[in-house]
């Protein structure tokens, strides 16, 4: 259980007292708050255990978005409990700490300590207040910290994951968006951005360490600097970004909000090799009756115009988005619309969910009117149309040459990325050489699947810039 999905052990290292042992579930996101407790306990003279068996202090950084994610969280969370032995400390973090804290405590009796999403960087403070020698957990009482926001009053740590050669920075968490079926909001509360001299801090920390990819996320990239009085944060931040730190050779950006890709942003994406010709923009649905009742945009012919200008500007553009199926009130003949919309744009990637009511949002008073097996039905048909639109953007790039990240190697093959793919949610390019990991290679395009490509090494790889490397 431990080392499958997306559950990830974190700073697996030497062994001391006051050993901690943290796993980190769901999103990028969740992943650099991961990052920012574990540095914040190093700093306070902790350490961490290889394996959960060695650690003192057992910490989970639990996902609470949706049912499966909680019942992800819950199932690690109770294997820690059952196994932990006398003197060991479990603690919940994170989302699902954040969102139902009652609940969880009731759902694992041996946790000894709570802390939110907006509390994380209270880790020590927590630590120094659980029950010492360690008893039974909800038993004997034990200490929560999920309180308010405190923005961004928060200890001098990087707020980075670094992932090898690629890198996840995050700009601001929150968001000030009110869709009707997300929990975000409840979790996280409203948007707060970081200044952008800490994010620019945080980058320079990472080509300091040879890091290639930088992946820029917060719940609304396009949102970011709004809080802060600007009109185009993002853009003003990619600005300096690219001209700070051209040593790193690409720069991604996720998580676009539909309205918000601005002229200027799009212009300055298309002005700068090291911006990646990839967006990821969320537009979940394409009715305009479905999309107002989930309180989102719905201007589909603006969407259109939108992905028309980034094309124009920037032909080879990569555009992921994802969809929700199964929305109450959705109808065959709006979900037919659905699907002819994707038919009609062509995404190069695209997620699809089925619709589950969430508590304390506005969409959980209506009525869940659409069956399981409806919803999982149009999920299938949707991803097979898909598929075919995958495979034949693929198939087009077959005799092309593309930039990879190499992130894997073994028995004569290597794995990478090339710009069309964002880590851990799209596609691989197979290369038919062992390469070294880390290095950025021209790689010619030989075959392709439905989602991944496969080529051969065209030229020697470029060498890895000076530096510390990942």
């Amino acid at each position: 259980m431990l080392d499958g999905g997306h559950q990830r052990p974190l700073f697996s290292s030497m062994s001391k007292p006051r050993r901690f042992y943290l796993i980190s579930l769901g999103c990028p996101k969740n992943l650099v708050d991961s990052e920012g407790i574990a540095t914040l306990l190093r700093h306070a003279g902790y350490t961490a255990a290889a394996t959960p068996e060695e650690a003192d202090m057992l910490i989970v950084n639990t996902c609470g978005f949706i049912a499966p994610a909680r019942e992800e969280s819950l199932a690690v969370l109770r294997e820690l409990a059952q196994v932990k032995r006398p003197g060991q400390r479990l603690i919940a973090a994170g989302c699902y700490s954040q969102r139902c804290p009652h609940e969880l405590a009731e759902a694992v009796p041996g946790i000894d300590g709570l802390i939110g999403t907006r509390r994380w960087m209270d880790i020590v403070t927590l630590v120094k207040q659980l029950p010492h020698p360690v008893g039974e957990g909800r038993g004997r009482g034990f200490p929560s910290l999920v309180g308010e926001d405190r923005g961004e009053v928060v200890p001098a740590v990087p707020r980075v994951a670094v992932q090898g050669a690629s890198a996840y920075l995050k700009l601001a968490d929150g968001c000030r968006r009110s869709c009707a079926f997300c929990a975000i909001p409840l979790i996280k509360g409203p948007a707060v951005s970081r200044p952008p001299e800490a994010i620019l801090s945080d980058a320079r920390w990472l080509a300091e360490r040879g890091v290639r990819e930088i992946v820029l996320i917060a719940q609304d990239t396009t949102d970011y600097g709004h809080d802060l009085g600007m009109r185009e944060g993002l853009a003003d931040l990619l600005e300096r970004l690219t001209a700070e730190l051209p040593q790193v050779e690409w720069i991604r950006l996720m998580y676009a909000y539909p309205g918000r890709v601005t002229e200027r942003l799009i212009e300055t994406m298309a002005r700068h090799p090291q911006i990646l010709p990839y967006l990821d923009i969320p537009l979940q649905h394409a009715h305009p009756d479905v999309l107002r009742r989930m309180r989102r945009p719905a201007d589909i012919e603006g969407v259109r115009r939108t992905i028309r200008r980034l094309r124009a500007a920037m032909p080879d553009i990569a555009i992921r988005t994802t969809f929700l199926v199964g929305y109450p009130g959705e109808t065959e003949a709006e979900f037919g619309v659905l699907l002819d919309f994707v038919a009609e744009m062509k995404f190069d990637r695209v997620g699809v969910f089925t619709y589950s009511h969430e508590e304390g949002t506005p969409a959980a008073r209506l009525e869940d009117d659409v069956p399981p097996e409806v919803k999982e039905e149009r999920r299938e048909r949707l991803m097979e149309i898909q598929q075919r639109i995958s495979l034949a953007k693929n198939q087009a790039l077959v005799g092309r040459m593309l930039d990879v990240l190499i992130e894997g190697q073994g028995e004569g093959l290597s794995v990478g990325r090339s710009y069309r793919d964002a880590p851990e949610i799209d596609g691989l390019v197979l290369v038919q050489a062992e390469l070294p990991v880390g290095e950025i290679v021209p790689v010619r395009i030989t075959a392709a699947l439905e989602y991944d490509l496969i080529g051969n090494l065209s030229s020697p790889p470029r060498p890895l810039p000076p530096g510390d490397h990942p």
